[in-house]
């Protein structure tokens, strides 16, 4: 219940943090750096993590029951990390992780672990998504 709340709570944050950026962004060549700084450190969060799949700790898989899926959840890591970097494909890229993110929620819900790192870089991949498309966020 406890975890649920926290969740329910980053979310509302993602709000506030949206609209703090939009005031602080207002210069666009600004807004260019800090979503490649902030993208480029996830694509590398992301491709480390799925070399620890891979190559560094394919035990911690097995302990989740997820040891035969362990290769295509790292090749699908590393395709969405790709995807989410690149500007063109943005967009394909901030849906596969949003989705891959979600999973790890759960994932870690079920597991009684803690939330907060997935929420957290959930919510970096849609600022970064706001940070270059905007249009995105548009309700109009």
């Amino acid at each position: 219940m406890l975890q649920h709340i926290m969740f329910v709570h980053i979310f509302v944050e993602i709000k506030i943090i949206i609209i703090q950026i939009d005031h602080i962004m207002k210069i666009s060549k600004s807004s260019k750096i800090v979503s490649w700084v902030i993208a480029g450190l996830l694509t590398a969060l992301y491709l480390f993590s799925a070399s620890g799949k891979l190559f560094l700790h394919p035990e911690q898989m097995e302990q989740m029951k997820l040891g035969d899926w362990r290769v295509i959840i790292a090749l699908g890591e590393i395709t969405s990390a790709l995807l989410f970097l690149f500007p063109k494909t943005n967009k394909y890229g901030t849906l596969l992780l949003s989705s891959y993110m979600g999973g790890a929620i759960i994932l870690h819900m079920t597991g009684g672990m803690s939330i907060v790192m997935p929420s957290v870089v959930l919510i970096l991949i849609w600022v970064v998504a706001y940070l270059r498309n905007p249009e995105l966020f548009k309700l109009s």
